[in-house]
């Protein structure tokens, strides 16, 4: 498996994927001048076992907590994207429908919409949300359950790298949490996966797939949706969903993940905050901090604009991009209001 992930077309890909929007960026374009030195050089280095990762930059953003973000070297996200193009397809065939986030055919304007047939065919709806998700998540744990599928020591060789580069750049952002069994030594158990690597991204899947298949074969619940560490179970009543939580907070303690205190059944005619969205019934809602933050994002892109800074197609494409995944709920005021700035040349985009 380690020669496929090695392999010059695979490398190739894996780089045309890293690279995608991302061409004019210094080190991308760098990489390329030299692309096939560059692909050489890694696919000597993976095949011969030689490979180790750079370090990672960080830095934080307010979306709307504060997270750190944290991203590798460009030539270390070929490989991330090398790695997945191999392993992946063994994990997705595995993987339950309910689970929308970082794969393929799925993402959040479906994960809305099978929310809402849910909120149409049930009376309530249990939101659960796993607190610090990425730093939480256990090296010893994710490393098993991905030795379960890949019997491979070369693949798990480069995972163990890989895995081994994010220790401690997630240290400050976890809080410590014991659980049954634990001794002082617990605190110095490997743990974290910086986001921002697409690794990350797909392992945070590996590591809650169990919970999915506990959620939909032992507590049958006959509505479920995931995104990423955040859960949707619906049922038509109450106790139910009560059973299933506490079932839940069980769980969850076998994977060492704590859930956000407070989740309870509610009405889904209360409305379901979701993914930027606020999802009833019979209808969606941006959640206001959601406008408020593009309009202040716009009047800056405008300026730069008027001013030469910004190309005509990056504001189009801004625009664009944003009318698109606000259509997706009961806006058409708030789009005209929110872009009731723009020069008029693009009003084809409100």
């Amino acid at each position: 498996m380690l020669a496929e992930i090695a392999h010059w077309d695979n490398l190739l890909l894996a780089f045309r994927k890293a690279s995608k929007g991302k061409r004019g960026r210094p080190e991308v374009a760098a990489f390329e001048y030299r692309l096939e030195d560059h692909l050489v050089d890694l696919s000597g280095e993976l095949r011969e076992r030689r490979y180790r990762p750079g370090p990672y930059a960080s830095f934080y953003i307010h979306d709307p907590k504060r997270r750190l973000i944290s991203a590798a070297p460009f030539r270390d996200r070929v490989v991330h994207h090398a790695l997945c193009n191999v392993i992946e397809p063994v994990f997705e065939r595995g993987f339950v429908a309910d689970s929308y986030a970082n794969r393929l055919g799925k993402g959040t304007h479906r994960a809305l919409n099978q929310t809402q047939r849910y909120a149409r065919r049930f009376d309530y709806v249990l939101q659960v949300d796993v607190r610090q998700f990425f730093p939480s998540c256990d090296h010893a744990l994710l490393r098993a359950m991905l030795a379960r599928k890949l019997p491979d020591a070369g693949s798990l060789w480069l995972i163990d790298r890989i895995l081994e580069s994010g220790v401690g750049v997630l240290a400050e952002e976890y809080r410590m949490v014991y659980f049954p069994g634990d001794d002082l030594f617990a605190v110095n158990r490997p743990r974290g996966l910086p986001i921002g690597n697409l690794t990350s991204q797909f392992w945070g899947n590996v590591y809650l797939d169990s919970l999915d298949h506990f959620i939909k074969r032992e507590l049958r619940c006959p509505g479920y949706v995931r995104y990423v560490d955040d859960l949707l179970l619906f049922g038509d009543d109450k106790p139910t969903l009560w059973r299933g939580w506490r079932a839940l907070v069980e769980r969850l303690a076998a994977l060492r993940l704590t859930p956000h205190p407070g989740a309870h059944p509610r009405p889904v005619t209360e409305g379901i905050p979701f993914l930027g969205f606020t999802v009833y019934p019979a209808r969606r809602r941006l959640k206001q901090r959601k406008g408020v933050q593009f309009q202040r994002k716009l009047r800056g892109l405008v300026r730069a604009w008027e001013s030469g800074e910004l190309d005509t197609e990056t504001l189009k494409a801004s625009l664009s991009g944003w009318v698109n995944h606000a259509r997706y709920g009961n806006t058409v005021g708030l789009r005209k209001a929110v872009l009731s700035g723009v020069p008029e040349s693009f009003a084809l985009y409100s």
